[in-house]
């Protein structure tokens, strides 16, 4: 059984810090389909349309009836484990670095056999059920988890390598004003967070959460994401040992482009929204990529909280829209910049929330404790991309079936002239 995770106890300076490595990430075209179910922590393989057999590993052509109609289907998660190895060495400095490295072959009742991480927690020959993770190059692996979960069975070193658990960690929210600060630093306090930061842009002027914040004992440190100064002076001084960064600053208001009398909104959208995000990279990337392999507290996730118009854009709030796509599009950037350190990015997509800006639009609404929950869910699962509410999840869906009929619904409105 899996040893409850201890808090570290401060660095030796003398002591050599873990290289940030990385695991093999070379994949074929047909496996990134594993990799593109694990980033949202879905469980998927190919499965022949025309013969209903199982593929594994992915591949181009069936293994049955070499049939190329291979779509990517839910697998269901129960097996077996028939056999199993600890590795104990490496010519791969990654896994040298982390041995015993625990793997084996499992019978899945669905038919295929696969080779998989085994956790700590899986007796030999066992009952086990099959989730799909990302590894620190950001490609979707399998591991055989326990049927039933072990108490601390996330603490283990396999779990901390493949997920962005809080507990223990160190977090940043860079939005103390925000009114999903509270809730986002309680969850992360009751996940075990051992020190939550909060920036506060123009401490002078009061804001309801202050006293939130303060009762949960949240560090607040002056922080505007559209001064490079105060970005960088805060970066100076926790960068160094922040883990997990949460960007939930948003400047919002409805409109779109013909709704405005000038772009004054807009700009002030583009600086908190797109370029608060740049100013937080260029600060805090470089120290947080650093420490990818720090041990316990290593630097693990990069959290943005996006609105669902980032998708495809909702006329309503359309310039703000406009903000929020730019931003997706730089954390995709960012993803490519922070692969080389195993640092995840997670995007966290919202339909509107329960707060003043957005109270023309009717429910249902994202509240801030619904938001918080997934955001922490989403760290201890180590996935990328995070569907917050119905709204949200109501347009992936139909973005995934066709951007272009989602496009017209989205934009046409009203019964015409």
């Amino acid at each position: 059984m899996t040893e409850p995770l201890q808090r570290p106890p401060k660095k030796n300076p003398q002591r050599r810090s873990i290289s940030p490595t990385r695991p093999p990430e070379m994949r074929s075209r047909a496996a990134l389909g594993l990799t593109a179910a694990a980033a949202e922590g879905r469980l998927a393989l190919q499965c022949c349309a025309d013969c209903q057999t199982w593929q594994y590993p992915p591949r181009d052509a069936c293994v049955s009836c070499l049939s190329t109609d291979l779509p990517w289907q839910a697998l269901p998660p129960d097996g077996n484990l028939l056999a199993e190895t600890t590795v104990q060495t490496s010519p791969r400095l990654y896994y040298r670095e982390r041995m015993p490295w625990r793997m084996g072959s499992v019978q899945m009742d669905a038919g295929p056999v696969i080779l998989a991480n085994i956790h700590p927690d899986v007796t030999p020959r066992s009952k086990i059920r099959m989730a799909a993770h990302l590894d620190r190059a950001g490609q979707g692996v399998l591991v055989a988890m326990p049927v039933d979960a072990a108490p601390n069975q996330q603490d283990a070193p396999l779990m901390r390598e493949l997920t962005a658990d809080p507990k223990h960690r160190r977090i940043l929210i860079t939005d103390a004003r925000a009114a999903n600060a509270p809730a986002l630093a309680k969850a992360l306090k009751d996940a075990g967070a051992a020190i939550v930061f909060a920036g506060e842009a123009e401490s002078w002027r009061p804001y309801p959460g202050r006293t939130a914040l303060q009762e949960l004992d949240v560090d607040l440190m002056p922080l505007d994401v559209t001064d490079t100064q105060s970005v960088q002076t805060l970066a100076g001084e926790i960068g160094g040992k922040t883990d997990i960064l949460i960007n939930n600053a948003q400047f919002v208001r409805p409109g779109g482009a013909l709704a405005r009398g000038d772009v004054g909104f807009a700009r002030d959208e583009m600086d908190v929204n797109y370029l608060g995000l740049m100013r937080l990279a260029q600060a805090f990337g470089p120290g947080m990529c650093a420490r990818a392999a720090d041990g316990v507290n290593s630097a693990v996730a990069w959290v943005n909280l996006l609105y669902i118009g980032a998708l495809s854009n909702t006329p309503d709030y359309g310039a703000f829209a406009a903000s929020q796509s730019a931003a997706y599009s730089l954390s995709q950037s960012l993803r490519a910049d922070f692969r080389s350190a195993g640092l995840k990015v997670m995007n966290v997509f919202s339909g509107p929330a329960e707060e003043d800006w957005f109270a023309p639009l009717p429910p249902p609404k994202v509240l801030p404790q619904t938001l918080a929950r997934d955001v922490v869910k989403g760290l201890q699962a180590g996935i990328e991309d995070v569907w917050c509410g119905d709204i949200a999840q109501d347009m992936r869906d139909r973005f995934r079936r066709d951007p272009k009929v989602l496009e017209r619904e989205m934009t046409f409105g009203g019964d015409g002239p």
